[in-house]
């Protein structure tokens, strides 16, 4: 892997968009039961991504040209446009522990992924980081341990499958163009190209039709989704793009990991879910595998801090 250079400001950023990730992740699974997926999805962008363009604007609004951002603007349509379509779609059909698994092989794509296109060199104990962190993903959602079922379609299944390609795929190539854009401008471009994608297939949802399905929602789940969208999308996006500019993709995907740690904990906190000893050992196999993985990093970066020297 190539040499890290992790302070404390993109640690705080991954940690913290993983939270993010994870609250919104709760707050969707609740809200789904009575909310088509694209109706949800408006629900969340379009709050979402008004708030962002406030915020550019006051901020000065774009610091580059169209031909540096437009690349970046058109990543929306692979995230979160066609990654949440896919993974909201197959939601639908599938089982949460089933759905939290699949995105559980995210970093595995990732790690692939940027030694395939941007050519980052991956240790052996990088390797065994993220392979133990999978481990651990596997014990939080109890498929080691047998606490959960995997009964679930294989559209639905193929659908999430799709959408963590997606989200891979971005973070990969986002690695890339993000550093000549600011974070902030690329999240309100991309959540903008992503809305206008959702709202273009969203009369395809059924038969109820699209506009009736928003006129049939209720302050509740218009709340919820605009806060939901402003974690998922504003919050967590901003911070895991602007720690790219800092760290290899690679670093960033192990990060990943602690999405289902937050979520069962926020289940066990808000919704009363109880844990298993199967997966509690689980949430700490991912909590030590992440650490220790910074602990290398550092070590490896003072030594070559001391080698220039």
């Amino acid at each position: 892997m190539a040499r890290l250079s992790i302070t404390h400001s993109p640690l705080v950023c991954l940690t913290s968009a993983a939270l993010f990730w994870a609250v919104g992740t709760v707050i969707s699974k609740a809200l789904l039961t009575s909310v088509s997926p694209l109706t949800y999805l408006i629900t969340q962008l379009a709050p979402s991504a008004c708030v962002m363009w406030i915020i550019v604007r006051i901020a000065g609004g774009p610091s580059a040209g169209w031909r540096t951002i437009l690349p970046v603007a058109l990543l929306g349509w692979v995230n979160p446009g066609l990654s949440y379509t896919f993974s909201t779609l197959g939601l639908a059909q599938s089982t949460a522990s089933v759905a939290t698994l699949l995105w559980a092989a995210e970093p595995a794509v990732i790690v692939v992924l940027a030694w395939f296109i941007l050519g980052e060199t991956i240790t052996l104990r990088f390797l065994a980081a993220t392979a133990t962190a999978v481990c651990g993903v596997l014990l939080v959602t109890g498929v080691i341990g047998g606490s959960a079922g995997l009964a679930t379609s294989a559209h639905g299944a193929l659908l999430i499958m799709a959408g963590v390609l997606c989200c891979a795929t971005y973070t990969v190539v986002s690695r890339r163009l993000i550093l000549r854009v600011d974070p902030l401008l690329a999240v309100t471009l991309q959540q903008t190209v992503a809305l206008i994608w959702v709202m273009a297939i969203w009369p395809l949802q059924g038969h109820s039709g699209a506009f009736a399905a928003l006129t049939a929602l209720t302050p509740r789940s218009i709340l919820g989704g605009a806060l939901a969208g402003l974690m998922y999308y504003a919050a967590a996006s901003w911070l895991y793009l602007r720690a790219l500019k800092s760290v290899p993709a690679t670093t960033a995907s192990i990060f990943l990991n602690l999405q289902p740690v937050f979520g069962v904990a926020i289940a066990y906190a808000f919704l009363g879910e109880r844990l298993t000893e199967s997966q509690w050992l689980g949430a700490a196999t991912i909590v030590v595998s992440v650490f220790t993985l910074l602990m290398w990093s550092g070590l490896a970066e003072k030594r070559a801090s001391a080698a220039q020297t």
